[in-house]
């Protein structure tokens, strides 16, 4: 049967995850005044670094097969804040995004949303689906205004354009990773329990 990408994760919960958000930022800084040239490039991505609890066979084994699945650095799999999947604010309404948002933008503005709704610093947005899903960031608290609407601004920035009306998840948002390694390895104790870890990155 053929694999087809992106993945989903096991159901076996994940014990802790590390998130990390990259930018790419370029410093050239004297060795004798100290003063410093910054340069701000497009590159961002998510990176993490999970760990599973350990896990007798039956369980192991969905994951170890996962990860044989993605062929190294090839497949692509779904991932979230398996913490903080719940927004923190109402997001009442059905959002959608407003008007055509061209690839790089930092911010998105969004309709369909209930009058006085509160969006709040920290929540997790999702755009597309399949292959073209990403997750965003929420930078600052905003309230929707008397039509609905309310712009947001985002990190990382908008890997593609988006269409008007484009649906946005609020719940549960995922973005598309690869593993970070084409190696992947697991432990295995004397009481037959099984210990894995593996790193991914946004899959751009």
């Amino acid at each position: 049967m053929a694999i087809t990408y992106p993945l989903s994760l096991p159901s076996t919960g994940i014990r802790a995850i590390r998130l990390t958000a990259r930018d790419v930022v370029a410093v050239g800084e004297s060795p004798f005044t100290l003063g410093a040239q910054v340069q701000q490039h497009a590159g961002q991505r998510w990176e993490a670094d999970i760990e599973l609890p350990p896990m007798v066979r039956a369980d192991a084994e969905a994951w170890i097969t996962f990860l044989l699945k993605l062929k190294g650095r090839f497949g692509t799999f779904l991932l979230r804040d398996t913490v903080s999947g719940a927004a923190r604010g109402v997001w009442a309404g059905t959002p959608l995004v407003k008007g055509v948002h061209a690839a790089g933008a930092s911010a998105v503005t969004i309709d369909g949303l209930t009058v006085a709704t509160t969006v709040r610093v920290g929540d997790y947005i999702q755009f597309g689906s399949g292959l073209s899903t990403r997750l965003h960031k929420v930078l600052d608290d905003a309230t929707a205004n008397g039509s609905g609407e309310v712009t947001l601004d985002l990190w990382p920035n908008l890997r593609e354009s988006l269409a008007d009306n484009a649906p946005v998840v609020t719940s549960n948002a995922l973005g598309l990773f690869r593993l970070a390694s084409n190696e992947r390895a697991w432990d295995i104790g004397l009481a037959q329990i099984y210990g894995l870890r593996f790193a991914a990155v946004e899959a751009l």
